[in-house]
């Protein structure tokens, strides 16, 4: 049975949530509203009606002394709301409040925490003004522009007549619902034409060109792949897998096409032209190179352009990692979710240079169309000063909730930036030069490692983040794409990683980046020549284990997008360590990674380490 827990502020303390949403649906979409008051709403699956009585008694979801609690609607406070608006997250779409709300459930009671569910949602209680009675067009209206991203959130909308005749909305969980499904489809290239070939690609997301299209095609028909396939048993043509694996190592996101191109460049004001052969070779990587060759004994560069982060050498035994990227697309559809997916997936990327690095601080850029931007917008795009302010909450929640500071930062205006924002996030961190007698600096998987997830689990959100990241946004990007961040799981996650690290727990260990499992996996096998992975053990939002919702079948977990995920080698076999000793075994490898979690009544899942 569901049940319903409103939290709200006392009548006497002032809700300045609710002062902030109504200053912000002025300044956005120049309505003015007497007054707006914000309930937090949690909805529970997997109690019985004492447990959540017990709940609310002891304050565990809020501070009796700012705060109230009920099962039952909260009552209104004056001046009286017009309107209530409740906003949600869709099925399958990561709730970051909802999980340690659930876990802290779970400690109080004594229960296993996978034996409920809690789903968080958002009350807005709209008070208009005597000269500006909004009718319920205006407010759906309100609530699609500015409460709610209709990509990831869902709302509902009650009158206060409709309210008065049943309070209150009815209980509703953000569940995925289906039957399991784990069935790897076959791509019939072989007989596809030109157009069946491209609607494919477009109906997927695998933002590949017709003619690296024909290149895949024409690949799986060569002799030896073919005969190859027949002796591994496997189709003739690809699987959807193999499809969503090469679309995601051949998007723009991941390979860069376009800085490997050739690049006519022409400047109308001079008519200066100049031809560059492949932008990252000669401007990025040669430069670079030619620096180092100046430079001679004096280099101070350890890692470059081989791993998740550059590595350069530092002070007193540390040396410093830097990583900066952008992430504008996923910003540009859901600005607060894509920018603290920007802000969180940064910081994993010098977690997994290297043997680990200790994360210091985080910078950023920001660059968007005027805040006052006063034409019509094309479709699917959100007002500039929406993206302002969701970007800017988003970097700001991911950085404080991980515990990393932002020390400085750039804002830039030009209407060029209408169409997508750029979005540039950057972390810095330090590497031991030594970990446990190697390099800290450098990694390694070997033959007999086991490979390790961990981090969060795999929820709707995030799947095709590379492929669509590579394309340009249009009317039918797709909803589940924009990964959403949990930054909480990621400190704990961050946490453990820096234990198995000095306990020299692992041999190798890389971000899931936008690619998710086949370019992390996919990167460390290229030391041991290939790897066995079951995606099908993937933890996912849900129990059991299999498959469940459409957008979270075998191709689309294979590439989960960047959520707050690590993937590590774990030793499998023992081998000297340092003087003589010897490193210790599986079994008690695993020992030591339930040790390093503090979770010694549980064993280590076959499939992964999981929050």
């Amino acid at each position: 049975m569901l049940y319903r827990v409103e939290t709200g502020l006392h009548a006497n303390i002032t809700d300045t949530q609710g002062r902030k949403t109504a200053l912000h649906l002025l300044k956005a979409l120049q309505i003015p509203v007497a007054a707006i008051r914000q309930i937090k709403v949690y909805t529970v699956d997997g109690l019985d009606a004492a447990q959540v009585n017990r709940l609310v008694d002891e304050g565990i979801w809020h501070d009796p002394i700012l705060q109230q609690a009920s099962l039952e609607p909260l009552p209104f406070v004056e001046p009286a709301p017009h309107w209530i608006v409740e906003v949600g997250y869709r099925p399958g779409v990561t709730d970051n409040e909802g999980r340690p709300a659930r876990d802290t459930a779970a400690m109080v009671l004594g229960i296993a925490r996978d034996s409920l569910r809690v789903y968080t949602s958002v009350q807005y209680r709209i008070t208009c003004t005597p000269d500006r009675m909004l009718n319920r067009e205006e407010v759906e209206a309100l609530a699609r522009d500015l409460l709610c991203n209709t990509l990831i959130q869902r709302f509902r909308v009650k009158s206060a007549e409709e309210w008065q005749a049943q309070p209150g909305f009815e209980a509703q969980a953000a569940k995925v619902t289906g039957e399991s499904n784990d069935t790897v489809d076959v791509v019939p290239l072989s007989s596809m034409d030109d157009e069946a070939l491209q609607k494919a690609s477009r109906d997927n997301t695998w933002a590949l060109t017709l003619r690296e299209l024909h290149c895949i095609r024409d690949q799986f028909a060569t002799p030896d792949e073919q005969a190859r396939r027949k002796a591994a048993g496997l189709p003739a043509d690809p699987t959807d897998v193999e499809m969503e694996v090469l679309a995601q190592t051949w998007s723009e996101h991941c390979k860069h096409k376009i800085f490997a191109s050739r690049i006519h460049y022409e400047n109308k004001e001079t008519g200066q032209r100049e031809e560059v052969n492949n932008l990252y070779k000669t401007c990025i990587r040669d430069a670079t190179a030619a620096i180092r060759k100046r430079l001679g004994d004096d280099d101070y560069c350890k890692s470059v352009f081989k791993d998740n982060a550059g590595v350069i050498a530092f002070i007193n035994g540390y040396d410093a990692c830097i990583k900066v990227e952008t992430h504008n697309s996923p910003s540009a559809l859901d600005p607060y979710g894509g920018a603290l997916t920007g802000i969180v997936g940064v910081n994993r990327d010098p977690m997994g240079t290297g043997m680990g690095a200790e994360l210091v601080c985080n910078t950023d850029v920001f660059c968007f169309a005027s805040p006052f931007y006063d034409k019509e917008l094309p479709p699917r795009l959100l007002h500039p000063r929406r993206v302002l302010e969701g970007v800017r909450e988003g970097v700001e929640h991911g950085g404080n909730k991980s515990g990393i500071p932002t020390v400085n930062g750039s804002l830039v205006f030009d209407e060029r930036y209408l169409g997508k924002p750029l979005v540039y996030c950057g972390t810095v961190g330090v590497i031991p030069t030594d970990v446990n007698g190697r390099k800290g600096w450098e990694k390694k998987a070997e033959v007999g490692d086991i490979i390790v997830m961990t981090g969060g689990r795999i929820g709707k959100d995030g799947i095709h983040g590379a492929t669509f990241s590579s394309e340009e946004l249009h009317e039918g990007s797709p909803a589940t794409a924009v990964q959403i961040g949990d930054p909480i799981t990621q400190r704990k996650m961050y946490d453990f990683i820096m234990r198995a690290r000095d306990l020299g727990l692992y041999n190798a260990i890389t971000d899931n980046g936008a690619g998710g499992l086949s370019s992390s996996v996919g990167e460390m096998a290229e030391d041991t020549g290939g790897c066995v992975l079951d995606i099908a053990k993937a933890p996912q939002v849900r129990r059991p284990a299999p498959l469940g919702d459409p957008a979270l079948r075998g191709p689309g977990t294979h590439d989960p997008g960047r959520a707050a995920r690590q993937a590590g080698r774990v030793h499998g076999t023992g081998r000297p360590h340092g003087r003589g000793s010897h490193r210790p075994g599986p079994l008690h490898r695993q020992r030591l990674l339930r040790r390093a979690l503090q979770r010694p009544s549980r064993g280590l899942p076959a499939h992964g380490i999981h929050a």
